[in-house]
Order: C-alpha cells, then structure tokens, then sequence
C-alpha cells in the first residue's frame, strides 16, 4: 500500500504569474511588421498591427476587423482621419501591453488619447485618463479639458473641471485657455451661481471671447450670462456701456433692478466647498457680534461649562440682539449646525435649505428656561451637495431665495434655547425659530 502525501507547496509559489513577460512580449511587436496583417494609416505614419490582438482588446476593431466590410481583407490598410499619430501610437501600446504613461505626455495628446479611448469604448482607459486628467488640473488648461471633457460628456471630469474654475475664477477668466472654450462650454462656467469672480471680471472676460469667437446673436447670448444688477453704476456706466455690446435698454433695466430690488433677492454668486465647514478663522469667518465671540469658531464641543466655552447674548423682545458672524468671502451653504449649551445630544440644532449665498449670518435666542441669556457653544455651515430640500418635508419650510425657515425641536422639560438664526441687514425680521441667510455687500 503506498503511503504517499498529496503536495502542499507554499502559496507564494503555486501560482505562476508571468504577466509582466507577456506584456513585454506583445509590446514588442508594435515598433515592427513581424507576423502583422494589418497596417493603419494616421497622419501619413504607418502603424502595422495584429488584427487578432486587436479584436480580442477592443469591440470596435473586432467589427471593424471581422465584421465582413473591406478592412476584413488580408493586409489591409485602413487610413484614420481626425486621429493624431502620437495619440494613435500610445493607443497600440495599451491595446498590446495594458500600460500607458500618461505623465510623459504632452496636454493636447493626452486630450487626443481621451478622445481615441472614448470613441473605441475602452472604458477603464477613458476612466483611468479623465482621472490623471482631474489630478493635473491647472490655471493653464483646466479650459481645454473641459471643453473636451463636455464634448464626451464625461461628468466626473466636468465636475472636476468646474470645481477647479470655481476656486480660481479670477485666473481663469485671465488666461489663453478662456478664449478657446466653446459658447456652451463658456456659458455652462459662467452661469454658475460658485463661479466665484466679480462682475466687472466676468464682463470683460467675455468682451474678449466675443472679440475673438462671436459675432450677432452669439454675442448677445453670451453676454445675457452677465448678471448686470450685481455690478454698481460706475462700472455700468464706464465699463459697460462704452464697450457698445450691451443695448441702453439692458442697461436701464439693470439699473432699474438694482435700485429696486433688496440686495438679498439679487442673484449673487459666492464660492462653493463641497462637505466642508467654512465657518472657520481658517477660511476668514469672525463673530462680530456677541458676547464672548472667540468661542463659537474655536472648533471645541467638548470643553464648556457655566463660566467659559460658549457665546452668547441677552434676551430681549424686540430680537435685536443676536450673535452674528461673518464669512471670510460670500459662500455657498445650504446646511447649518449650532451646537447649544445644555451638553444633551438634542442640543445640535441643524438647519437644512436650498443652497444660497450668504455673506453674514445672525443667530437669535428667542427662550430659555432658566434665564434671559442664549448660549451657543459652537457653529458650522457647510455646503452638503446631496442634500435636498423638498417642499413639505418635516422640519423643513419653503425654500424662497435668499430666505429658509425651519421649525426647531420641542423644547425639553429642562434648560433649553429656541433659536433664531436670521440676517444682519436692515431688512424685517423673520418670525420666530426661523432662520435666513444672507449675501451682504
């Protein structure tokens, strides 16, 4: 009877995987003809190339390649047009290897190579390339890629893109790479409520598209994208009107709507940073009313008791007093937390409405229990992009611009504060447990 044991070699060594051989072996067959049938033709280059790796790597070149129409022919040659031969060379080394390297090549084959991996389906290489693409963003080309990142409705690349022009608006308008975007392109930046630049900025931008790109009613769509009441009378009147492309009646309109509107219904613009609290010294927010301002922006919830850790402010009827503070720039929020005294987990007051800009922001104590002082122990207010406020929905109230109201929680039998988060202008006050946010200017 044989007495033999089955092996049980190490793990490290039961698998053979010689990828990297294989990949190197393939790749060495793109440079030559050897055993090639196929050859394309790109920019007057010659590219041979094995019609069976193809197929195997790509749908389009097995119909192409097999699908019965003359490229199936033996050694034939299939010319390319609107292809550049660099980005086509790069395209055969992954088809053959699986490796491209990226950071080698220049800004517009790259582009180019996106484009090739778009039209020939290859997902995971459009995927892998648009996110190299959003880590090499910058002033100088942000414009060109999304221009072609719009072109192939690419969203993640898109919202890459238009983030990136939101924080660096101001170069963004300045540099080459804005005179070449498309109109739809340029009209989908410049209508952003988080483009964040003035607009004497955005005009002047657009007056020098227009010199180079537009003409009759591309022209007067593209400079509809201004948002004239938000610019002052001097700027109208010198900057505006002597560039001749705005019509005295837009002008009139504009100062019209200027001087009657509040300038909380004006459609301001403000900077947008998704999922982050901006209510910090670190982005320019400060309290500049209450009593003891520098707690609330200190970032402490935990260290607080009767004598120190908190703001606040008396209570009175008339609700004029209030804690107020103000953001480092307009920004765009649509969610607030106020963190009250009593250390109970109910004392998280949240507030959730329409994204708005806003410039200062008022808090209220409008009750307490135990005496006539509000205490707020901490504030924050970022922008939570899946947040959605839907008319109707509990504790949350009708989504007017520029104002949100919302019903705080009952209060506890114990020491509680009802809250009146509200605007620091001139304008009415909101009723009680309301809260308004507000662009100041």
């Amino acid at each position: 009877m044989s007495n033999s044991h089955p092996l049980r070699p190490l793990a490290s060594v039961s698998e053979i995987d010689h990828v990297h051989l294989l990949s190197e072996e393939l790749g060495a067959l793109v440079p030559g003809e050897d055993y090639s049938d196929v050859t394309f033709i790109v920019e007057e280059k010659r590219f041979p190339a094995h019609r069976v790796i193809l197929a195997a790597r790509c749908h389009y070149f097995r119909a192409l390649l097999y699908g019965g129409m003359k490229e199936s022919q033996p050694q034939v040659e299939v010319c390319l047009e609107e292809t550049r031969a660099e980005a086509f060379s790069m395209l055969l080394q992954y088809l053959y290897t699986g490796r491209a390297s990226l950071s080698s090549a220049r800004e517009e084959v790259l582009l180019d190579f996106l484009g090739l991996a778009h039209r020939y389906g290859l997902q995971p290489l459009e995927d892998s390339t648009s996110e190299f693409l959003r880590t090499v963003l910058h002033t100088h080309n942000v414009c060109l890629v999304f221009d072609v990142a719009s072109l192939y409705s690419l969203s993640t690349l898109s919202a890459a893109c238009c983030a990136y022009m939101d924080r660096h608006a101001p170069e963004v308008l300045a540099s080459d790479g804005f005179l070449t975007l498309s109109k739809t392109a340029l009209l989908t930046v410049v209508r952003r409520d988080s483009f964040a630049a003035s607009e004497k900025e955005i005009f002047q931008a657009l007056c020098r598209w227009c010199r180079q790109n537009g003409e009759g009613t591309t022209t007067q769509e593209v400079m509809s994208a201004v948002r004239l009441p938000l610019m002052s009378l001097t700027e109208m009147l010198n900057v505006v009107r002597p560039s001749g492309l705005l019509s005295p009646d837009d002008l009139l309109d504009a100062i019209k709507t200027r001087s009657e509107s509040r300038d909380m219904d004006l459609s301001y613009r403000g900077m947008l940073i998704p999922e982050e609290n901006i209510a910090t010294m670190k982005h320019g927010a400060q309290v500049v009313k209450g009593e003891l301002k520098s707690a609330l922006l200190d970032g402490d919830t935990q260290n607080y008791d009767l004598d120190h850790g908190f703001s606040r402010h008396p209570i009175e009827d008339d609700g004029r007093a209030g804690i107020q503070v103000k953001l480092g720039q307009p920004f765009i929020i649509n969610h607030i937390r106020i963190l009250l005294w009593d250390r109970d987990s109910r004392s998280w007051q949240t507030l959730r409405f329409e994204k708005q800009p806003a410039s200062f922001i008022r808090i209220v104590g409008t009750h307490n229990t135990a005496n006539e002082v509000f205490h707020c122990v901490h504030f924050e207010c970022p922008a939570q992009l899946d947040t959605e406020v839907k008319e109707g929905s509990p504790g949350q109230g009708p989504s007017e611009p520029g104002s949100v109201s919302q019903q705080t929680r009952p209060p506890r039998p114990s020491r509680t504060h009802s809250l009146l988060p509200s605007q620091p202008s001139q304008s009415s006050q909101p009723s009680s447990s309301s809260s308004s946010t507000h662009t100041h200017h």
